[in-house]
């Protein structure tokens, strides 16, 4: 390259920088073609101020669209390589300048920048003729100065390296036309300089060289070879030096261009003209042919506005003496809507998150439309109804946006879809379908399904049954969706909730824990929160109320009349008592609730079923005839009380009804009657008390011995072998639940001594009490008396101390104890608690 070429290269590459762009810049480069593989274009990484870095982070890559690769970028060490050997001549033609159009992309955030690379030209082509020869036949009666068109050479390279100029060697005949060079207008025409003789010189051979402006200057030839003939002195003359033409690309075959037209003042074969084309651009040949005798041109092959867009044709009319004239035909291609708008994605998204803020690049697009004017202007639009918005950047550039918040529950996927129109008639148009992902964050708390949770629980229910479940729901996705149940921390009737109910952690099963009485709760209510897994977690809150219900479990209690062993109780009827006089009402209640607790009162024995009855629901004794002398004055009555409890449970009571107008009456007859009763009762309970009384005191007296006999040689081991004595206190038991179900009340007297060996002992004192009474005059009705504290039961009870007597011995302290004791089979029970005390050498006393 010569030192002018190099500094205007050197010029290019500065303005070249100073073109950059500080938003999307735009960075051209120079340089020549046919470069090697791998060649150095530029360090882009310096020029548009990028850190190596950050085109590494942004995987920056290079887009070209539908366009070949010749550059390449190395990210390693920020430059742009030639990837592919480029001919400038292959590549642009004889466009000037040639200039590659490409953009850089990078990610994270999404930026682009476009790059051109101008491609000089370099002299790697010589010119070349189409024909290696051409031949004429000129009639020596040619005049001098008579012109003769060859055909001109082509050089695909362009400006000073491009085809410069001609000349012809031998020059005795002819002569080149002056200023008959490059990219002249004119032809290249050889001109008769001396006139020819045909006896001195039929054929004449001459060589046109072709000279390009190049270093080193390159050339091409072609040999002239000219047949003199015989006279012909009129050459043709074309009608117009310029034809011009239009066609619209997409023409149909055989459209007609335009009509060339020559005429000749020579007459017959001398006067006869055909046309030929002489000299076309590449590809020309293939697209028009014009009429050898008649001059039309017509088009032969397809044409395309997007491929060339000019065409100018050399025609040339020769006359049957070998004179030629040449005209110039123009050719403009009109361009036609024939290309639908190329959408090409840059880059794009296929997932965003749904607290994406508004402006979110999701995908970068690159519109093109190789027509022109209004057939190229692209218009693109999206689907309505969608969350997202297109920009224009630059020309032929769109990025799509969030254009409003996103939320997953509403709509977890787009189906976004853009359309590019032209605005050609008829209007041509593209679609693409982008599919775009929405996940989820976790912005839903749980929701349960009621507002609040009522349940129902049959009283004496097993521990652990299942009550009933609590169901939350979370809009959000996956972890952040999945609900734990909580029961929060509360207290019924101050306990624990826990100790009531639990729930279950993955299904929101609340069972109960224990068993419920409903005559201690009837009902109560706590929170379960649901949580979700999301980080940070979501969670809500919803009152669970349990309503316990009713079990007829509980026998019905009779209040009046008061049944007594002792005494006898008996209601008076005078004899002149009308039908339906109210002898007594039997008063009962049943602890249980609902059809439970309704009572009914039925007969079910008497002394005389046609003097009383019972009224169904008020209990109410009446009579239902007239008294008369005839009845007797001693009357029973049995009475059965019973719920409407499924099973039902019954009570009965027995009523002594006297009949009678006198106090002293009653009170003789049943006087009578309570000690015939008693007489007839009595041997067998007599009988059977002594049986029994005997078996014991006979049992008694044999464990007393052997435990007296046992104690005493324990006590003298004891005694000789000098060892402390540490009294035992047996294990204490209670009524743990409280619940106050204990039917029997046990009474024990606990008596203890010291050893008369100590100098000095201290004893404990109850304090208080803890009694079950069963109140016999009440039917089954159990009484609880609290106390604060049993010296038995608690440890830590207050201790008064007793003083040794004058003897130095403790005295001996006893107390009282009342214990419950539960029946078999329930698994409650208190036992009897015995303490043996050492009383002096005698061994141990057990009361």
């Amino acid at each position: 390259m010569t030192s002018k070429g190099r500094c205007w290269l050197v010029l290019l590459l500065f303005i070249s920088v100073l073109s950059l762009s500080s938003v999307h810049g735009q960075v051209s480069y120079s340089i020549p073609e046919e470069m090697a593989k791998g060649s150095l274009v530029g360090d882009i990484a310096q020029d548009l101020g990028l850190d190596i870095k950050r085109l590494k982070s942004g995987k920056a890559r290079i887009y070209t669209g539908d366009s070949a690769e010749y550059i390449e970028l190395n990210k390693e060490r920020g430059v742009l390589l030639i990837k592919e050997k480029i001919d400038r001549e292959a590549l642009c033609g004889q466009t000037t300048p040639c200039a590659l159009h490409f953009q850089i992309i990078l990610e994270n955030p999404m930026e682009f920048y476009s790059i051109t690379v101008e491609i000089t030209d370099t002299n790697d082509n010589a010119p070349v003729f189409k024909r290696n020869e051409i031949t004429f036949e000129i009639s020596e009666s040619a005049l001098t100065g008579a012109r003769f068109v060859l055909e001109r050479a082509i050089d695909n390279d362009v400006g000073i390296n491009g085809l410069q100029s001609y000349y012809l060697r031998p020059t005795d005949n002819f002569i080149l036309k002056p200023n008959s060079k490059i990219g002249s207008s004119k032809n290249v025409e050889m001109v008769l300089q001396k006139p020819l003789d045909r006896e001195e010189q039929e054929h004449i051979s001459l060589t046109l060289t072709a000279l390009d402006g190049g270093e080193p200057q390159l050339s091409g030839t072609m040999q002239i070879l000219i047949t003199v003939l015989d006279a012909n002195d009129n050459a043709p003359v074309c009608a117009e030096a310029e034809y011009t033409a239009s066609i619209s690309e997409g023409a149909p075959k055989g459209t007609v261009l335009t009509t060339i037209s020559a005429s000749d003042a020579d007459q017959g074969p001398n006067g006869r003209v055909t046309y030929s084309i002489s000299d076309t651009a590449e590809g020309a040949a293939e697209l028009f042919e014009v009429d050898q005798k008649y001059g039309v041109m017509k088009l032969v092959g397809n044409i395309d506005y997007e491929k060339i867009k000019h065409y100018e044709i050399d025609v040339q009319a020769t006359d049957h003496g070998g004179h030629s004239d040449a005209c110039k035909v123009i050719i403009e291609v009109m361009d036609t809507n024939d290309n639908k708008p190329s959408i090409n994605t840059m880059s794009k998204t296929n997932s965003i998150s749904e607290d994406a803020t508004p402006g979110t690049v999701v995908t970068m697009m690159n519109i093109q439309d190789p027509d022109s004017g209004v057939n190229g202007r692209v218009q693109c639009s999206m689907n309505e109804n969608i969350p997202f918005a297109m920009k224009s950047t630059s020309n032929n550039f769109f990025t799509v946006v969030t254009d409003s918040d996103l939320d997953r529950e509403r709509a977890s996927e787009y189906n976004i879809s853009v359309t590019c129109s032209d605005e050609g008639v008829p209007s041509l148009s593209s679609s693409v379908t982008l599919t775009l992902q929405i996940s989820d964050v976790n912005d839903n708390a749980p929701v349960f399904e009621r507002s609040s949770y009522e349940a129902y629980i049959i009283e004496n229910n097993t521990p652990g049954l299942s009550i009933f479940t609590v169901k939350a729901r979370d809009a959000d996705w996956n972890q952040n969706a999945r609900v734990s149940y909580i029961l929060e921390d509360s207290s019924v009737n101050g306990v624990p909730v826990s100790s009531y109910v639990s729930v279950s952690a993955d299904s929101g099963v609340i069972h109960a824990v224990r068993t419920f009485d409903y005559e201690h709760i009837k009902d109560f209510q706590f929170r379960v929160k649901a949580q979700d897994g999301g980080s940070p977690p979501l969670s809500s809150n919803v009152t669970v109320k349990i309503m316990i219900q009713d079990q007829n479990d509980n026998a019905p209690q009779v209040l009046y009349p008061v049944q007594t062993s002792s005494s006898l109780v008996a209601e008076m009827v005078p004899r002149s008592a009308d039908v339906g006089y109210l002898v007594t009402k039997v008063v009962a209640v049943d602890v249980d609730s609902g059809q439970n607790a309704w009572l009914s009162y039925k007969l079910q024995k008497a002394t005389d079923r046609a003097l009383f009855e019972v009224g169904l629901q008020n209990g109410e004794i009446r009579t239902i005839r007239q008294v008369n002398d005839k009845d007797v004055v001693k009357q029973r009555l049995t009475v059965v009380v019973e719920d409407n409890g499924q099973p039902s449970r019954s009570a009965t009571v027995n009523v002594h009804v006297a009949v009678a107008d006198s106090f002293p009456e009653v009170l003789s007859e049943f006087t009578d009657f309570t000690h015939k009763e008693y007489n007839d009762n009595l041997t067998f309970y007599l009988v059977l008390a002594l049986a029994v009384v005997s078996f014991l005191f006979i049992t008694c007296l044999v464990v007393i011995i052997s435990v007296k006999i046992y104690r005493w040689r324990q006590s003298r081991i004891l005694y000789h072998s000098n060892l402390p004595v540490i009294p035992y206190y047996p294990p204490r038991y209670a009524d743990t639940l409280g619940t106050g179900t204990l039917q029997h009340v046990y009474n024990y007297e606990v008596c203890r001594t010291t050893d008369s060996r100590k100098s000095d002992c201290q004893f404990a004192r109850p304090c208080s009490q803890n009694v079950l009474i069963m109140d016999p005059s009440s039917t089954g009705t159990m009484q609880r008396l609290h106390s604060e504290q049993n010296i038995l039961d608690e440890p830590d009870s207050p201790i008064e101390f007793i003083p040794l007597n004058s003897e130095g011995r403790c005295w001996s302290v006893c107390c009282s104890f009342r214990f419950a004791a539960v029946p078999p089979p329930s698994s409650r029970y208190i036992r009897e608690g015995k303490r043996r005390t050492q009383t002096g050498q005698s061994g141990y006393r057990e009361h």
